[in-house]
C-alpha cells in the first residue's frame, strides 16, 4: 500500500521505516528541509536501536522522503500524521500542528483516502479532525479518518512497532477499517516473522501480532490511558521506596515481591528519581485537562504528578546528606537522557537534577552515551563540563552519581571508580547496584529505597559523624528544597 507519514520525529520517523519494512511504499514527509537533506543523505538524527539499518536498508526503494505535504497525499492511500502534540500552558494537547497538517491535507485530496491520527492526541480529536478536513475542501466522500495510537517506547520502539503488545484500530466507518487491517497484515498474520531478514527479537515467542478493533474514541482513550497507568505505577512504586528506605527494608527485595503477582507484573515497578521524557510529564497533564472538561476531578494524577516531582526533590536531599554541603563540590554525573538507550533528554530527570546542582553552586562533569550532543544544543548555556567515558567523568570528583539507566552503567570497573574519586561516594538514583557490590569496592552506597551501603572498615567513621543510614527526609526539608525545573 502507499502510505505518506507526515512528520518525521521520533514516532513518524521509526513508523515511516517500519512501514516500509512490512512492505510498503511510503513517504515521509517533514516541513524541516535541513531534516529532509540530512535523512536524504542518509544520516540519522535520533539514537534508536535498529533504525539505521532499516533507513539504510528500505531509502531509496520502498522509502523517500519530501517537504511536500500535497505530494504526498496525492502519491499516497493512506496518510498519518504523527506531528507534535506538545503541552499548553494550560496543561491541554496544543493540537495546532495537527490542525496545520490537516488544512493542507484537505487542500491536496482529490481521490478517496483515510487519514490517520497515530500522534498521541485526547480523545475526540478524530472528530475534530473530520471537521477541519471538511471545512477547509476536503469533500466529505473522499476520505475517513481513524485513530491508530503508537505504544514505542524510546530506545526499543522499532521491535515495539514490529513486534508490538496490540495494535489498536480505532475506526468509525468500514473503510478506515479495512485500510488499517491491510496495513497490519503482516504483522497481524505473521507473515512478516517468517521472513529470512527481518529485525530480530529478544522477547517472547512470537508469531503474530493482536489487532485490537475500537472506535476512534475508545482508541484515543487507550492511549492516553494507557501512558497515565504507567506512569502512575512508577510513581507508586517510588512512594512505596521512600516507605521502605525509612522503615530499613529494601525495595528491589519488595518489587520482587510485589511483581511476582501475575495481577500485577514486575514491568515499571522500578524506584528511582521518576519519569520524564516527551511522553509522560505531558501526556498525564493532558488526560487530567481532558477529566476536567468532561467534570471529573482525576485527583489520582494529580498524586502521580507529585511524587513524581517529590522524587527528584528527595533526591537532591539524598545528596546533600551525603557530602553536607554542595556549593563548590565537583560532582560526576552518569547519564543525561531521561532513560537508557535514547538519546532524547525532553523533560529528563537527569537535566533536572543537574541543574537545581548547578543553582546550589556545585560543578558538574557529566557523561551520557548519546545524550551529550543533545545536551549541548538545548542547554547551550547550561554550565556543564562534558566528559569522554563514566571514568573520564569519576577523575578527582567528589562524588559519583547515576542519573540514567544506561546498561554500561551498570557494569563499571568500582575498583577503578573508587581510586578515581576523590571521595568514596556514590549516589544511585537508578538502582544499578547491590549495596555489597559497592562496600566490597570500598565505596559508600546511596541508592533509592534502600539503606546506606557502608563499607566496613568505614563503619567506625560513619558512626562517628552520626550518619543516618536511613536517610530520614522530613517533609519540612523536602519543600524548602531549591529545586530549578
Amino acid at each position: 500500500m502507499r502510505i505518506a507519514v507526515i512528520g518525521s520525529g521520533y514516532v513518524g520517523l521509526v513508523s515511516a521505516a517500519c512501514f516500509a519494512e512490512i512492505g510498503h511504499d511510503v513517504i515521509s514527509v517533514d516541513n524541516d528541509a535541513n531534516k529532509i537533506s540530512a535523512l536524504e543523505r542518509g544520516e540519522v538524527p535520533i539514537h534508536e536501536r535498529f533504525l539505521a539499518e532499516l533507513l539504510q536498508r528500505h531509502h531509496g526503494f520502498r522509502l523517500r522522503f519530501s517537504t511536500s505535504v500535497a505530494h504526498a497525499v496525492k502519491a499516497s492511500d493512506a496518510i498519518f500524521i504523527t506531528v507534535g502534540t506538545p503541552q499548553s500552558a494550560t496543561g491541554e494537547a496544543d493540537l495546532s500542528f495537527v490542525e496545520a497538517v490537516a488544512q493542507e491535507i484537505a487542500s491536496a485530496i482529490c481521490t478517496r483516502k483515510v487519514v490517520i491520527e497515530k500522534s498521541t492526541v485526547p480523545v475526540r480529536t478524530c472528530e475534530f479532525l473530520r471537521k477541519s478536513l471538511l471545512f477547509n475542501g476536503a469533500k466529505s466522500e473522499l476520505f475517513s479518518v481513524a485513530s491508530n495510537p503508537e505504544f514505542l517506547r524510546e530506545g526499543t520502539a522499532v521491535t515495539d512497532f514490529l513486534y508490538p503488545d496490540r495494535i489498536v484500530i480505532g475506526a468509525d466507518d468500514e473503510f478506515s477499517t479495512s485500510m488499517l487491517r491491510q496495513i497490519y497484515a503482516p504483522l497481524a498474520s505473521g507473515s512478516y516473522y517468517s521472513c529470512a531478514d527481518t529485525i530480530p527479537f529478544s522477547g517472547r515467542a512470537f508469531t503474530k501480532a493482536r489487532a485490537i478493533i475500537t472506535n476512534a474514541k475508545s482508541a484515543e482513550l487507550i492511549k492516553h490511558a494507557s501512558n497515565a497507568f504507567l506512569a502512575m505505577k512508577i510513581s507508586f512504586i517510588n512512594a512505596v521506596a521512600n516507605i521502605s528506605e525509612s522503615v530499613g527494608a529494601d525495595i528491589t527485595e519488595v518489587c520482587e515481591g510485589i511483581g511476582a503477582d501475575s495481577r500485577i507484573g514486575p514491568r515499571f515497578l522500578n524506584a528511582g528519581i521518576g519519569y520524564g521524557g516527551s511522553c509522560f510529564p505531558k501526556d498525564v497533564q493532558a488526560f487530567q485537562a481532558v477529566a476536567n472538561q468532561c467534570g471529573y476531578d482525576f485527583a489520582l494524577l494529580t498524586e502521580v504528578m507529585r511524587i513524581n516531582t517529590d522524587q527528584q526533590k528527595r533526591f537532591l536531599a539524598k545528596i546533600r546528606s551525603a557530602l553536607w554541603t554542595l556549593r563548590g563540590k565537583k560532582l560526576a554525573v552518569l547519564g543525561l537522557a531521561f532513560k537508557g538507550d535514547t538519546d532524547d533528554i525532553r523533560e529528563s530527570p537527569a537535566i533536572a537534577v543537574i541543574q537545581a546542582l548547578l543553582k546550589e553552586g556545585a560543578h558538574v562533569r557529566a557523561y551520557d552515551p548519546a545524550a551529550i550532543a543533545r545536551t549541548r544544543h538545548m542547554h547551550p548555556q547550561t554550565a556543564i563540563e562534558y566528559a569522554d567515558d563514566a571514568y573520564d567523568a569519576a577523575t578527582g570528583c567528589d562524588a559519583l552519581l547515576i542519573l540514567t539507566e544506561w546498561n554500561e552503567f551498570a557494569k563499571l570497573d568500582l575498583g577503578r571508580i573508587r581510586s578515581l574519586l576523590k571521595y568514596p561516594v556514590v549516589i544511585d538514583g537508578r538502582n544499578l547496584y547491590e549495596n555489597n557490590q559497592m562496600t566490597e569496592a570500598g565505596l559508600i552506597y546511596y541508592s533509592i529505597g534502600r539503606s546506606v551501603g557502608v563499607p566496613a572498615k568505614m563503619l567506625p567513621i560513619v558512626n562517628n559523624t552520626n550518619l543516618d543510614p536511613q536517610l530520614h527526609i522530613p517533609d519540612s526539608t523536602r519543600e524548602a528544597a531549591p529545586v530549578s525545573y
